[in-house]
């Protein structure tokens, strides 16, 4: 009997940039002693998610694609990585984010992106679109108060700018020492 291929555990986003990304990797460094027992993003493995589509048959990737590349283009978008806190909150906290300040067209590709995949079965988010990076995931019971005075005393938390041109579909492969994410299509977000 042949094994059916694997589903694809995939989302759309988009890319940090390195200088962002060193940014962020030296705050990660600098923070990590007062958490060891986070599980710390790797630097090269931020992104702005805009839609997480979950697990997706290998079948439908290229349907997928189709759909993604055939979004309308929202243009450019100028984003600010600035400002740190926690998920839910700060007393019972599941991860340690990184806020993305952006203009209205990310919450519009994020729309657009679950209208576009809605045919595939992929349900909607429930919640408001709220644009982050995940620094660090948290184990339900780790104290992180350390972390907390650690965020409170550091002198500035604005860790870049950048343009976005394009938003990518990635596939999230889990793996035992942490995800590893790949780029399976990238898409512009300004018209030719």
């Amino acid at each position: 009997m042949a094994k059916l291929p694997d589903p694809m555990r995939l989302f759309a986003g988009i890319a940090i940039p390195p200088e962002v990304q060193q940014s962020l990797r030296r705050l990660i460094d600098a923070l990590r002693g007062a958490a060891p027992s986070l599980r710390w993003s790797r630097p090269e493995n931020l992104h702005i998610t805009t839609k997480f589509l979950g697990e997706v048959p290998e079948a439908s990737l290229e349907r997928m694609i189709e759909t993604l590349g055939a979004l309308p283009r929202v243009g450019r978008i100028a984003i600010g990585i600035r400002g740190l806190g926690w998920f839910p909150n700060p007393h019972s906290p599941r991860v340690f984010w990184c806020g993305v300040d952006a203009p209205p067209e990310l919450a519009q590709l994020a729309r657009l992106t679950e209208e576009a995949v809605a045919p595939f079965g992929i349900e909607r988010e429930n919640r408001k679109f709220s644009p982050h990076l995940t620094l660090a995931r948290v184990n339900p019971g780790t104290p992180v108060l350390k972390l907390q005075q650690a965020v409170a005393a550091l002198p500035s938390v604005e860790f870049g700018n950048f343009t976005a041109f394009h938003f990518h579909l990635y596939e999230s492969q889990l793996a035992p020492g942490g995800s590893k994410y790949r780029k399976l299509a990238t898409f512009p977000l300004e018209a030719a």
